[in-house]
Protein backbone atom coordinates (compact mmCIF):
# COMPACT_ATOMS: atom_id res chain seq x y z
CA UNK A 1 0.00 0.00 0.00
CA UNK A 2 2.67 2.50 1.02
CA UNK A 3 4.84 1.97 -2.06
CA UNK A 4 2.21 1.30 -4.73
CA UNK A 5 -0.68 3.52 -3.66
CA UNK A 6 0.96 6.33 -1.71
CA UNK A 7 4.55 7.03 -2.69
CA UNK A 8 3.88 6.50 -6.41
CA UNK A 9 0.97 8.94 -6.26
CA UNK A 10 2.82 11.82 -4.70
CA UNK A 11 2.82 11.19 -0.96
CA UNK A 12 6.36 12.20 0.00
CA UNK A 13 6.08 13.15 3.69
CA UNK A 14 8.10 10.39 5.37
CA UNK A 15 6.28 10.78 8.69
CA UNK A 16 2.95 10.25 6.94
CA UNK A 17 4.24 7.19 5.08
CA UNK A 18 5.55 5.66 8.31
CA UNK A 19 2.29 6.35 10.16
CA UNK A 20 0.29 4.75 7.35
CA UNK A 21 2.62 1.75 7.47
CA UNK A 22 2.27 1.39 11.24
CA UNK A 23 -1.51 1.59 11.76
CA UNK A 24 -3.24 -1.79 11.10
CA UNK A 25 -5.99 -0.70 8.71
CA UNK A 26 -7.69 -4.12 8.80
CA UNK A 27 -8.72 -3.51 12.41
CA UNK A 28 -10.77 -0.46 11.37
CA UNK A 29 -13.02 -2.12 8.80
CA UNK A 30 -15.90 -4.59 9.33
CA UNK A 31 -14.78 -8.21 9.49
CA UNK A 32 -16.42 -9.05 6.17
CA UNK A 33 -14.36 -6.29 4.50
CA UNK A 34 -10.97 -7.17 5.98
CA UNK A 35 -9.66 -8.97 2.90
CA UNK A 36 -10.11 -5.64 1.07
CA UNK A 37 -8.72 -3.47 3.86
CA UNK A 38 -5.69 -2.32 1.85
CA UNK A 39 -7.49 -1.97 -1.49
CA UNK A 40 -7.28 1.40 -3.24
CA UNK A 41 -10.92 2.20 -2.54
CA UNK A 42 -13.31 3.42 0.13
CA UNK A 43 -15.14 0.73 2.13
CA UNK A 44 -18.48 0.78 3.98
CA UNK A 45 -18.29 0.85 7.79
CA UNK A 46 -21.99 1.15 8.69
CA UNK A 47 -24.44 4.02 9.34
CA UNK A 48 -24.12 4.99 5.66
CA UNK A 49 -20.48 6.00 6.19
CA UNK A 50 -17.19 4.84 4.68
CA UNK A 51 -13.51 4.55 5.49
CA UNK A 52 -11.62 6.58 2.90
CA UNK A 53 -9.18 4.96 0.51
CA UNK A 54 -5.60 4.98 1.83
CA UNK A 55 -4.39 7.67 -0.60
CA UNK A 56 -7.06 10.13 0.56
CA UNK A 57 -6.14 9.62 4.21
CA UNK A 58 -2.47 10.14 3.39
CA UNK A 59 -3.16 13.18 1.19
CA UNK A 60 -5.15 14.86 3.97
CA UNK A 61 -2.43 14.10 6.54
CA UNK A 62 0.30 15.39 4.24
CA UNK A 63 -1.64 18.59 3.50
CA UNK A 64 -2.01 19.25 7.23
CA UNK A 65 1.82 19.65 7.31
CA UNK A 66 2.18 18.22 10.80
CA UNK A 67 5.54 18.38 12.57
CA UNK A 68 4.54 16.70 15.85
CA UNK A 69 3.52 19.23 18.54
CA UNK A 70 0.18 20.27 16.97
CA UNK A 71 -3.36 20.01 18.31
CA UNK A 72 -5.56 18.57 15.56
CA UNK A 73 -9.33 18.72 15.22
CA UNK A 74 -10.80 15.97 13.07
CA UNK A 75 -14.34 16.05 11.68
CA UNK A 76 -15.82 12.66 10.83
CA UNK A 77 -14.24 10.00 13.04
CA UNK A 78 -15.81 7.12 11.15
CA UNK A 79 -14.04 3.91 12.12
CA UNK A 80 -11.23 5.81 13.84
CA UNK A 81 -8.56 4.85 11.28
CA UNK A 82 -7.57 8.38 10.35
CA UNK A 83 -7.61 9.36 14.02
CA UNK A 84 -5.09 6.61 14.73
CA UNK A 85 -2.85 7.80 11.89
CA UNK A 86 -3.09 11.43 13.04
CA UNK A 87 -2.23 10.35 16.59
CA UNK A 88 1.23 9.33 15.33
CA UNK A 89 1.72 12.69 13.62
CA UNK A 90 0.49 15.18 16.25
CA UNK A 91 0.49 15.70 20.01
CA UNK A 92 -3.29 15.72 20.46
CA UNK A 93 -6.26 14.74 18.30
CA UNK A 94 -9.85 15.68 19.10
CA UNK A 95 -12.23 13.95 16.71
CA UNK A 96 -15.98 14.55 16.25
CA UNK A 97 -18.48 11.99 14.96
CA UNK A 98 -22.21 12.63 14.61
CA UNK A 99 -23.15 8.92 14.71
CA UNK A 100 -22.93 7.85 18.35
CA UNK A 101 -22.58 4.14 17.52
CA UNK A 102 -19.64 4.75 15.18
CA UNK A 103 -18.03 7.02 17.78
CA UNK A 104 -18.29 4.35 20.47
CA UNK A 105 -16.86 1.67 18.21
CA UNK A 106 -14.01 3.93 17.09
CA UNK A 107 -13.14 4.87 20.66
CA UNK A 108 -13.08 1.19 21.64
CA UNK A 109 -10.64 0.37 18.81
CA UNK A 110 -8.41 3.29 19.68
CA UNK A 111 -8.29 2.27 23.35
CA UNK A 112 -7.59 -1.37 22.44
CA UNK A 113 -4.57 -0.22 20.45
CA UNK A 114 -3.35 1.79 23.43
CA UNK A 115 -3.46 5.15 21.64
CA UNK A 116 -3.46 7.77 24.44
CA UNK A 117 -3.74 11.09 22.59
CA UNK A 118 -7.12 10.80 20.82
CA UNK A 119 -10.38 12.11 22.29
CA UNK A 120 -13.66 11.12 20.59
CA UNK A 121 -16.62 13.53 20.82
CA UNK A 122 -20.18 13.03 19.55
CA UNK A 123 -21.65 16.13 17.93
CA UNK A 124 -22.08 18.39 14.91
CA UNK A 125 -18.65 18.49 13.34
CA UNK A 126 -19.54 21.30 10.94
CA UNK A 127 -19.38 23.71 13.91
CA UNK A 128 -16.14 22.26 15.28
CA UNK A 129 -15.36 22.85 18.95
CA UNK A 130 -15.00 26.62 19.38
CA UNK A 131 -14.54 26.28 23.12
CA UNK A 132 -11.48 24.07 22.55
CA UNK A 133 -9.73 26.06 19.82
CA UNK A 134 -7.63 27.30 18.31
CA UNK A 135 -6.19 24.29 16.47
CA UNK A 136 -3.05 24.17 14.35
CA UNK A 137 -4.74 21.74 11.96
CA UNK A 138 -8.29 20.68 11.11
CA UNK A 139 -9.11 17.65 8.94
CA UNK A 140 -12.61 17.12 7.55
CA UNK A 141 -13.66 13.74 6.14
CA UNK A 142 -16.90 14.84 4.52
CA UNK A 143 -17.65 17.19 1.66
CA UNK A 144 -19.09 20.63 2.40
CA UNK A 145 -20.87 23.17 0.19
CA UNK A 146 -18.29 25.75 1.31
CA UNK A 147 -15.61 25.92 4.03
CA UNK A 148 -17.54 26.23 7.32
CA UNK A 149 -16.89 29.64 8.86
CA UNK A 150 -16.73 28.20 12.36
CA UNK A 151 -13.92 25.85 11.39
CA UNK A 152 -11.93 28.62 9.69
CA UNK A 153 -12.30 30.76 12.82
CA UNK A 154 -10.91 27.92 14.96
CA UNK A 155 -7.62 27.85 13.04
CA UNK A 156 -4.55 29.16 14.80
CA UNK A 157 -2.35 31.63 12.94
CA UNK A 158 -0.72 29.66 10.14
CA UNK A 159 -3.09 26.75 10.79
CA UNK A 160 -4.31 24.46 8.01
CA UNK A 161 -7.87 23.30 7.31
CA UNK A 162 -8.12 20.43 4.81
CA UNK A 163 -11.65 19.76 3.56
CA UNK A 164 -13.43 18.48 0.43
CA UNK A 165 -15.59 21.16 -1.19
CA UNK A 166 -18.53 20.14 -3.37
CA UNK A 167 -18.11 21.16 -7.01
CA UNK A 168 -20.09 20.30 -10.09
CA UNK A 169 -19.07 16.77 -11.06
CA UNK A 170 -16.59 16.12 -8.21
CA UNK A 171 -15.53 17.12 -4.73
CA UNK A 172 -12.26 19.06 -4.56
CA UNK A 173 -9.96 18.37 -1.64
CA UNK A 174 -8.75 21.83 -0.60
CA UNK A 175 -6.27 23.23 1.92
CA UNK A 176 -7.11 26.53 3.63
CA UNK A 177 -4.33 28.32 5.54
CA UNK A 178 -4.92 31.15 8.01
CA UNK A 179 -2.76 34.21 7.44
CA UNK A 180 -3.89 36.95 9.77
CA UNK A 181 -7.49 37.79 8.92
CA UNK A 182 -7.27 35.99 5.58
CA UNK A 183 -7.72 32.32 4.74
CA UNK A 184 -5.83 31.29 1.60
CA UNK A 185 -7.04 28.31 -0.44
CA UNK A 186 -5.03 25.75 -2.41
CA UNK A 187 -6.73 22.91 -4.30
CA UNK A 188 -5.17 19.48 -3.76
CA UNK A 189 -7.26 17.46 -6.20
CA UNK A 190 -10.55 15.69 -6.96
CA UNK A 191 -12.04 13.21 -4.50
CA UNK A 192 -15.36 11.80 -3.36
CA UNK A 193 -16.77 11.89 0.17
CA UNK A 194 -20.04 11.49 2.01
CA UNK A 195 -21.71 14.89 2.70
CA UNK A 196 -20.93 16.94 5.79
CA UNK A 197 -24.25 17.03 7.63
CA UNK A 198 -24.79 19.81 10.13
CA UNK A 199 -25.52 23.43 10.82
CA UNK A 200 -22.73 24.65 8.52
CA UNK A 201 -22.86 21.73 6.10
CA UNK A 202 -25.66 20.05 4.18
CA UNK A 203 -29.11 19.37 5.61
CA UNK A 204 -29.81 15.77 6.61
Amino acid sequence: MVERQLRRRGISDQRVLEAMREVPRELFVPEEQRRRAYADSALPIGSGQTISQPWIVAAICQSLELAGPERVLEIGTGSGYSSAVLALLAAEVVTIERHAELAQEAEARIRELGIPNVEVVVGDGSRGLPERGPFEAIAVHATAPRPPRSLAEQLAEGGRLVIPIAQRGADMLTQYRRRGDEVVAEVIGPCRFVPLIGEEGFES
